[in-house]
């Protein structure tokens, strides 16, 4: 997967992240587990998705900017790893959220 791909796919990630966090918290499932972005969403949606997602933006832009540079390499697998991780907590809590019992693995 090239540089491109892979800046997208956080971006995308970034996104869907901040969609769920959204649901979950409207839905009263969960809060928001980052202490800055809490505050953001307190303030309002808008605010949370939009600093969120520029956030998400920069760092997206800036590891394939540098994708040349070593540290950006594995600065940009850590993140995707990260994110595919959180997906999994967010699947997770839709589960909860549909009160669906899973089996304890």
């Amino acid at each position: 997967m090239g540089a491109l791909s892979k800046s997208l796919l956080l971006f995308a990630l970034n996104w869907l992240d901040a969609q769920l966090t959204l649901l979950w918290v409207h839905l009263n499932v969960a809060t928001e587990g980052n202490a800055l972005m809490a505050r953001l969403l307190e303030h309002s949606p808008l605010s949370f998705l939009s600093i969120k997602l520029a956030i998400g933006a920069g760092a997206s832009y800036i590891l394939y900017r540098c994708a040349s540079y070593p540290i950006a390499k594995r600065g940009m697998t850590f993140v995707l790893a990260i994110y595919t991780v959180l997906m999994f907590v967010h699947a997770l809590t839709g589960c909860v959220a549909l009160g669906l019992n899973l089996p304890l693995l």
